[in-house]
């Protein structure tokens, strides 16, 4: 009986024993795992805030990809390693830790001084197929090369005798190949190769050197973005600085502007120019092009136009001359339209005149003009080739004249219909006649045409001039 019980005992007791012992085993294996888990986190860890402080540092994006390849050296025990990123299909070295080999200047000073070392290597391209690392490009496999100076594929580097080991990894992401890392001359034991775990230790290291070329990516659009949000600032600035900051207080007139960018920066404008008591010059500009480019040509434009206001003459000649210094100083493919319109109140006439921008409409008693004179942009063509027709007429009490840029005429709505000329002409003929002031007047046109446009994608400007007929 006893013997029975101690049967059923074992039969009961061993199974679960070996479930005990089985649990045991898992659990030190966890625990091991968990471990291992812990310390590749600490590692990256401390990986990442080198990588960080080597980019806050003076070499910025340089920095921190150094700092990548000596961590990269201090994992793999190499004397030096580069880290190369892959461009327009050409490797180009982005980071760099001791003296490493691999480069094909024979300047010996390369060898002690790193920056001058990095310089040379960073000026090399290595194409599919060219040399060592050129096979790299092709295969897209890791290799261990133990003898690199019994290699004919480093043939090609001056100091290939005194070469060592070699390694390399390319990077891949998402099944492309985005760069290499390449390790020279074991330091644990010099004269040997680079050992299989080295090896691996340099595959399992691949990651974190793509988590640092991505994060550099990441970095460096951040800081274009930062230069680009710098440079609208100030290209802003600039733009609000052309811009009259006060309507002329002229008596019998009434005179108000407005303009509306599409993009961040505005190429139109429009500026005042008074030539002397009785006289004032009235511009509006459209840039060819958007953004800075067309901020800066505004700039030169209006600039020109101040200047020449001391020596006034005639509203052609005014044109020719700001056509002269523009066709000089700006490339062939750059050019501006202008309108101009010279009010004289001691006589009551208005001259107008256009280099190649929109038409002059004025509105008198119910009745709508179109003023059209001949002119070509400025800044396209050479003096002898550039003429600018004026016309004069009239201004008595109750006209109205508007001035506008391309962007109001050509704003498209949701099936690609042009709000026009016709239709912004009779647009400004109901605002007239409506009344008011002459910025109730505009905004109701702006209003009709933000109303009938889909999507902005040009600038607008607008000016209108009064004659209230009021002393």
């Amino acid at each position: 009986m006893t013997g029975w019980l101690i049967a059923i005992l074992l039969l009961v007791l061993l199974p679960l024993g070996g479930v005990a012992l089985h649990f045991f085993h898992r659990s030190k294996a966890l625990s091991r795992k968990l471990d291992e888990s812990n310390e590749r986190r600490r590692e990256i860890t401390n990986f990442l805030m080198r990588f960080s402080t080597g980019l806050q540092g003076d070499e910025g994006v340089a920095g921190a990809m150094h700092a990548a390849a000596r961590h990269v050296s201090e994992q793999t025990d190499a004397e030096a390693v580069a880290i190369y990123e892959l461009a327009d299909d050409e490797l180009r070295a982005v980071g760099v830790c001791g003296t490493y080999p691999l480069i094909h200047s024979t300047n010996k000073l390369l060898f002690t001084r790193q920056h001058h070392l990095f310089e040379a290597l960073r000026r090399e391209r290595i194409a599919p197929g060219q040399g060592f690392l050129g096979g790299i490009i092709l295969s897209r496999q890791p290799e261990l090369v133990p003898d690199a100076s019994a290699d004919e594929r480093f043939s090609e580097y001056p100091d290939n005798a005194h070469l060592g080991s070699v390694m390399a990894i390319p990077l891949l992401r998402d099944g492309m190949m985005v760069g290499a890392v390449c390790a020279a001359t074991n330091r644990l034991q010099p004269g040997r190769p680079f050992s299989e775990q080295q090896f691996s230790r340099l595959k399992l290291l691949s990651g974190q050197v793509l988590m640092v070329q991505n994060l550099v990516q990441v970095y460096s659009e951040i800081s274009r973005r930062e230069r680009i949000d710098q440079e609208l600032g100030f290209a802003r600035h600039l733009q609000l600085s052309l811009l009259p900051h006060a309507f002329p207080a002229w008596d019998q007139f009434s005179i108000d502007a407005y303009t509306r960018s599409a993009k961040e920066v505005n190429g139109d404008f429009y500026d005042f120019v008074e030539i002397d008591e009785n006289r004032l010059l009235v511009i509006i500009g459209d840039a060819c092009g958007k953004g800075i480019p067309a901020c800066m040509l505004t700039a030169m434009a209006r600039s020109f136009a101040r200047s020449l206001a001391d020596n006034f003459t005639t509203l052609s000649d005014f044109l020719k001359e700001v056509n002269s210094k523009l066709h000089r100083d700006t490339d062939a493919d750059r050019f501006i339209t202008l309108g101009c319109c010279l009010l004289d109140r001691s006589n009551s006439l208005i001259e107008f005149g256009r280099a190649g921008h929109t038409d002059l409409i004025s509105y008198i008693h119910g009745h709508i003009r179109t003023v059209s004179p001949d002119g070509t942009a400025l800044g396209i063509l050479p003096d002898e080739f550039a003429t600018f027709d004026t016309f004069c007429m009239s201004f008595e009490p109750g006209t109205t004249l508007m001035m506008y840029s391309d962007g109001l005429s050509e704003a498209l709505n949701r099936d690609s219909e042009e709000f026009g000329v016709r239709r912004l002409t009779e647009v400004f003929r109901r605002s007239c006649e409506l009344g008011g002031t002459s910025q109730a007047m505009m905004h109701r046109i702006l209003d009709e045409v933000a109303s009938f446009e889909a999507e902005q994608n040009d600038d607008q400007t607008i000016v209108l001039i009064r004659h209230t007929g009021k002393a």
